[in-house]
């Protein structure tokens, strides 16, 4: 999708999701974190590949933006809310090119993650990279991970 595509993309993001209360967060642009990651279940991402654009998981559209993970809270968002699930994926994007729609906000323990309120364009993934278990149940993370 090109750059024109993904905006569109964005502008066209459900009304209902768009409406949900915008926090007085920092954005990407205030609060640069460079790669932000997102766990999915493949059947959803390969969904979101025909589509052209993901509009998040289930929990995503629930609560109107897409729930991501810096580095550093990654590991423990697995082990939290995905431990022993198989088929999943890593999506690696670039958080500074979804401008003011991705908000850093207080979360678990208080610490900042990236929401984004809008739609994600696949053109903005870095990679996208499977996320296996290992044998003690723990996912296994890229090591080239930001």
């Amino acid at each position: 999708m090109l750059r024109a595509e993904a905006i569109k993309a964005r502008k066209a993001f459900p009304a209902a999701a768009k409406s949900a209360r915008r926090p007085e967060g920092p954005t990407a642009r205030e609060f640069v974190m460079g790669v932000v990651y997102k766990i999915v279940a493949a059947d959803v991402w390969q969904a979101a590949e025909k589509a052209g654009v993901f509009a998040g998981a289930m929990i995503d559209l629930q609560d109107g933006y897409i729930h991501f993970s810096t580095a550093a809270h990654a590991q423990r968002t697995a082990a939290l809310y995905f431990a022993g699930q198989t088929d999943l994926l890593l999506v690696a994007v670039d958080g500074d090119v979804l401008g003011d729609a991705l908000v850093y906000e207080p979360s678990r323990d208080g610490a900042l993650f990236p929401h984004l309120y809008g739609p994600l364009a696949l053109a903005d993934t870095l990679w996208v990279k499977p996320l296996p278990l290992a044998a003690d149940g723990r996912h296994v993370f890229p090591e080239d991970m930001a």
